[in-house]
């Protein structure tokens, strides 16, 4: 790996590097990581919908057991109150939530092993991005011209 400040090569992923102590993280793991929308929604909703499930359910069960009896603190009347602002929110959050999913465009994976690799999107890179010109390719390293100067020396010694 070459670091992206200096350009100092032969550096390990995941460290610093020796010559100027950038930082150099490990681009795949940091791919891995990645969610895709349609993850974000769905892990958005459920959160969503067990918030409201819950809010809704505390509700029901403290009304049931303390309203209406006397001596019962304000507080109960206002947790209940707080309890269903929170489910009306968080049921309006699930609804909304589910009609930007609908608006998301479709998608389809390349094959089953990999699920995150998308291949169709908004935009086509083709559109973005002009074709690559392999004709004049620069050498990646330095050492591949050395290497062909090492290996005349190493034939005219034998």
């Amino acid at each position: 790996m070459f670091c992206p400040k200096c350009g100092n090569a032969d550096q390990k992923e995941n460290s610093f590097c020796r010559n100027c102590g950038t930082f150099l993280p490990d681009l795949d793991k940091l791919k891995s990581k990645e969610t895709t929308p349609e993850q974000q929604i769905t892990i958005s909703s459920t959160f969503n919908f067990l918030s409201a499930l819950i809010s809704l359910v505390l509700t029901i069960i403290l009304h049931v057991l303390y309203t209406g009896k006397e001596g019962t603190p304000i507080i109960i009347y206002v947790v209940i109150g707080f309890l269903t602002a929170n489910f009306f929110w968080q049921a309006q959050a699930f609804w909304r939530v589910r009609q930007l999913k609908k608006q998301l465009p479709k998608r389809r994976v390349e094959d089953s092993e990999n699920s995150n690799q998308i291949i169709e999107s908004h935009y086509s890179t083709e559109k973005l991005l002009p074709q690559a010109d392999f004709e004049n390719i620069v050498p990646a390293s330095v050492t591949e011209q050395t290497t062909k100067n090492l290996e005349k020396i190493k034939s005219s010694q034998t």
